[in-house]
This record gives structure tokens, sequence and C-alpha cells, in this order.
């Protein structure tokens, strides 16, 4: 029986900087989308594939615009951060416990926030950026693997009898992450199924 990977420091550098990559990229991509989208009304994004992938629907919403200004703008700089620290972790540098702390709160608002337009694009404005979904994807990978991380090197408080139950999930780290993923996919095959079926 082989033995189950351990949780290392190494891994979480890699999903901070590989996230915050991906994430960045498509955020600021969106953000380059949107102000063509300001300057010229007639405008069509790149992301803008069919009735169902479109950033051009979703770009025209107040969803889109929720503290006032473009959406991406928060990712182009929250982003920026993730990736830094990645790097800074992968070089062998040891963050103190409020950096981890701050960054626990900042994918908190990251993975809530996500959420909270996973709803909005399937069920209010009935349409899919594809930009925005890499940056969900980006998110919530990076909301797992931080909370394991500061939960299983104590940067959070934990209850001695769950001690071991969060260390067979850091073991297997990948499982929870993979269910949460397949699950928001189902929920987008079972929303645009009516769409998915003309394409065939």
């Amino acid at each position: 029986m082989t033995e189950a990977v351990p949780f290392a420091v190494r891994i979480i550098g890699w999903v901070l900087a590989v996230c915050g990559v991906l994430g960045g990229v498509a955020a600021f991509t969106l953000a380059v989308e949107k102000f063509h989208v300001l300057a010229d009304q007639t405008y069509r994004p790149s992301c803008s594939i069919n009735p169902v992938l479109s950033c051009g629907s979703v770009m025209s919403t107040p969803q889109a615009e929720v503290f006032g200004f473009p959406n991406p703008l928060i990712g182009v700089a929250g982003f920026a951060v993730v990736t830094t620290l990645g790097v800074v972790v992968l070089a062998g540098a040891v963050l103190p416990r409020w950096c981890w702390l701050g960054l626990q709160a900042g994918t908190v608002f990251g993975v809530v926030f996500v959420h909270w337009l996973f709803f909005q694009s399937l069920y209010r404005i009935g349409a899919l950026c594809p930009y925005c979904m890499v940056v969900w994807v980006a998110m919530i990978v990076l909301f797992w693997y931080v909370t394991l991380h500061n939960l299983h090197h104590a940067h959070l408080p934990l209850p001695s009898r769950l001690r071991r139950p969060v260390s067979a999930v850091v073991d297997y780290h990948t499982v929870a992450v993979m269910l949460w993923l397949f699950l928001l996919a189902g929920l987008i095959g079972q929303r645009f199924w009516d769409y998915w079926r003309t394409l065939w």
C-alpha cells in the first residue's frame, strides 16, 4: 500500500504561484475587454462565443461592477499579491503567521464572492464568462489549499478532536477540491442542458 502524499510547504508555494498567474491573466484579460466595451459599445469581446459562453452579456450587468468599478480589477490586484507570495515561498522564505492569516481572509472573501457571481451567472444573468470561470477555479483551489495549510500548520485554531480528520483530508487533499469543482460543473451542465442538447 502506497503512502499518502504529505502536505508539504512546497505544494502551497506552487498552488499560490500557478493559481495566482492563471487567475491574474484571466482577470487582466477581462479588465482589458471591459475597457474595450466601455470605449466602443459595438465591440464584441473575444470570450463571447455563443449565447451561453458570453462575456459581453455578463459585462453589461450591474453584477459586473458590484463595488462601483469593474470586478476584474479586484482580481488583478489580488492575484498579483498571491503570485508574489507563491514565488517567495518557493524561494524558501518562511512567511509569518499574520501573512498566512491575511491570505486566509483574502481567500475567504474571494471564494464567497466567486460563488455569488456563480449563482448570479447561472440563475440571474443566464450566461457564463469563460475568463470568469478560470478565476472561479483559481479562487476555489486557492481557498482550499490555503485553508488546509493554515490548519495543518496551526495558523488557524483547531480543536484537538478535529486534528485527525484534518490530517486525513490533508493527506488526500485533491479529493475534496475535485468533488467541489465537479459539483459546480454539474450545476452548469444542468442549468444550460437545453442549450447543450442543441449542439449535438
